[in-house]
């Protein structure tokens, strides 16, 4: 099979657990682009973390982010958003706060969150990294109700980090009796990503195919996370990273070395090594 395309996740997958990017993991990068593979990021990050990420490995291409909220190559020009609308996200929050637990109100610009008082053993559990970007703001207020009540948004994507796991569980199955139009996504970290009705990685990549107009049997998904099942049992050739869990791997046609021991790297040269530049292809007519 001639594959045409290449999607990755970011964490856990592309990156090590050091949150660093291998020297091998990028000059494979380099070899599926040489080669005329279109390569794509498809994550849970907002644009400006992602696109960090795509200008480190020299990509120039759609990148889908907010768990296909958001598709862009730019900031700027978008080819896909969906968001919350404002009523929504008020009433998700009034009903969220009532848990102990960090909600932030995620955009392609902007982060949302709110100040949550834990004893020092927990913070490490619902603590944030920032971006560290200056075209992205984030902030903390003491009350996101009461920040809305002033200034209501309409954010691509509500992440929800609880202290246990029952109290996600619990407030997953409420959420979706009560809203219509929103979706839940649990992730392998604890979160509970809240995202418009619809809306997934699978959903963000299929509207990228279709726009380079690329089938599914020409695209190889390379992922780490559960909520990136969809997409491994989805693709031409799926995927797991080696740290992946037992539920990922068993979605898989393929399983390559760990985020640690540079899989993808590995994964890439063990399947592109052997196929041709597209453009030869093309021009002797192998593929159109």
């Amino acid at each position: 099979m001639i594959y045409k395309m290449l999607a990755l996740n970011i964490e856990g997958t592309l990156l090590q657990d050091n949150g660093r990017l291998n020297k091998s993991t990028k000059e494979a990068i380099e070899y599926a682009n040489d080669k005329g593979i279109a390569v794509t990021l498809i994550t849970s990050k907002n644009f400006s973390a992602a696109n960090r990420i795509a200008k480190i490995l020299k990509l120039n291409t759609y990148l889908v982010t907010l768990q296909g909220a958001f598709i862009a190559s730019q900031l700027e020009k978008p080819i896909f958003v969906r968001k919350i609308n404002e009523d929504v996200t008020n009433d998700l929050v009034r009903f969220l706060e009532s848990y102990p637990a960090q909600i932030r109100l995620v955009s392609e610009r902007f982060t949302l969150s709110n100040k949550l008082n834990l004893p020092n053993h927990l913070i490490g559990r619902v603590l944030y990294q920032t971006t560290h970007s200056f075209s992205y703001s984030e902030q903390f207020v003491d009350s996101l109700s009461e920040k809305l009540g002033q200034n209501p948004i309409a954010p691509s994507k509500v992440e929800v980090k609880f202290i246990n796991e029952k109290d996600l569980q619990e407030a997953k199955k409420a959420i979706n009796n009560m809203f219509s139009e929103i979706d839940c996504i649990i992730c392998d970290d604890g979160t509970l990503d809240i995202v418009p009705a619809g809306i997934s990685k699978l959903r963000g990549l299929l509207y990228v195919c279709d726009r380079l107009n690329i089938r599914r049997e020409e695209v190889v998904v390379i992922g780490s996370s559960v909520d990136e099942i969809p997409l491994i049992e989805w693709a031409g050739l799926g995927v797991a990273m080696g740290n992946a869990s037992n539920k990922v791997k068993n979605a898989a046609d393929w399983i390559t070395r760990s985020n640690n021991e540079n899989g993808v790297a590995y994964m890439v040269k063990e399947h592109f090594r052997k196929q041709q530049p597209l453009d030869f292809l093309k021009k002797i007519r192998f593929i159109k």
